[in-house]
């Protein structure tokens, strides 16, 4: 039986599904101005089944490369990334249960440089660099330019960072120690997305924006594929997710649906996604309660949170994330920064993570859904703790 290192096929506009070649360097659709989407050859993958060796391979998210973009195993830049550790945390429960709730934490802050966005840097650098790319940019608010920066002076390819002038002082020094040039510019990350833009026109380096090119959101699906190994092939009944520009829920659902298609769970049921987001700018939840496929942009002057990855006025990946909140019957809300804090102090003298604000807006909106009875206390809860708190602020 024929085996593959990546069984990546071509590319397809998430919006009127047109295909498109994947051997060059691509950003969004041309159809629509849409994110591509990676579609891989699951039927031949299907037919040389589970690789047997899964188990044994290297403990990063490259263990499941057959189901990654990067063709060739020579081009991988990594870190270590992927292989986070799922504690069982039912004393993160509310006063009164606590200890008596099925939850488990997912701790991505244990990834290079802190936090999720270095799986999706990792498969997004690795790729870029096999199709040529001569210099990469991107827009951040923070974690994921820490990411790129780290990642390019990890492949000796030459990265511009851009991020907004309050972004918290530690992200920019990481973004400098690691060698990126670093842009900051007034406003929030939508407008650092302009200036970005415009560095990678002049410059003809790649763009790397959030669900701009299509490879970001393969690395975040590993998140979903690895909960699915270390769950034995089962998944849990809710996933609850912080969503800024959502890669994570979009490269998740996209896993859960992959291994559908292979064959690999153990059962046909798939988690009720949850995504919360900051009382101060949230478009997405807006949306989804007001049954909209699209969101709204969240006005800029009026976007505010001291969870920074929170603090997107609005997302190009809004139909699919509000698409896969509703496939999978689950929900949005919003939370409170100072519940925000409350949570991330909970988490640290509970549990022993200290989570970014990000990371805990998980926490109390599960608080949140199990006060409203939308979560029962048995049902087995994962959070997505994306990034470590040790940022300074």
């Amino acid at each position: 039986m024929e085996t593959r290192f990546s069984y990546i096929d071509h590319l397809e506009c998430s919006r009127c599904g047109k295909r498109y070649e994947a051997e060059s360097l691509q950003n969004t659709s041309l159809c629509c101005e849409r994110p591509l989407l990676v579609k891989y050859d699951l039927a031949a993958l299907a037919r040389a089944g589970m690789p047997a060796d899964l188990a044994g391979r290297e403990a990063t998210m490259w263990r499941y490369h057959e189901l990654l973009p990067v063709r060739s195993k020579t081009a991988i830049v990594s870190l270590g990334e992927g292989m986070t550790p799922l504690l069982a945390m039912p004393q993160l429960g509310p006063t009164g249960i606590a200890g008596q709730v099925n939850l488990l934490v997912k701790d991505e802050g244990l990834n290079p440089t802190g936090s999720f966005k270095a799986r999706g840097m990792a498969a997004a650098v690795s790729r870029a660099i096999e199709l040529g790319a001569k210099g990469l940019v991107a827009p951040t608010a923070g974690n994921a330019g820490a990411a790129l920066a780290a990642y390019a002076a990890r492949a000796g390819l030459p990265a511009c960072v851009v991020l907004p002038q309050d972004t918290p002082r530690t992200y920019i020094e990481q973004s400098r120690k690691y060698g990126a040039e670093v842009k900051l510019v007034p406003g929030l990350i939508s407008d650092a997305g302009q200036v970005a833009a415009q560095v990678a026109r002049e410059r003809g380096w790649f763009n790397l924006a959030t669900l701009k090119e299509p490879y970001r959101a393969e690395g975040k699906k590993t998140m979903g594929l690895e909960l699915a190994e270390q769950m034995s092939w089962r998944l849990p009944d809710v996933i609850i997710y912080p969503a800024g520009g959502g890669t994570g829920i979009v490269g998740m659902w996209k896993a859960f649906r992959e291994l559908q298609e292979l064959g690999w769970l153990q059962e046909k049921r798939l988690p009720r996604l949850v995504i919360v987001q900051a009382e101060g700018c949230a478009p997405l939840v807006r949306a989804f309660l007001a049954g909209k496929e699209e969101a709204e942009a969240w006005p800029s002057g009026q976007a505010r949170t001291q969870a920074m990855g929170l603090r997107v006025p609005s997302a190009i990946g809004d139909r699919l994330i509000l698409q896969a909140i509703r496939e999978s019957g689950g929900t949005a809300l919003t939370v409170g920064d100072a519940a925000m804090v409350q949570m991330a102090e909970y988490a640290a003298r509970r549990g022993g993570i200290l989570a970014s604000l990000e990371a805990a807006a998980t926490l109390a909106a599960y608080h949140e859904l199990l006060a409203r009875q939308e979560i029962g206390a048995r049902s087995q809860t994962v959070l997505f703790f994306t990034g470590s708190g040790w940022e300074g602020r």
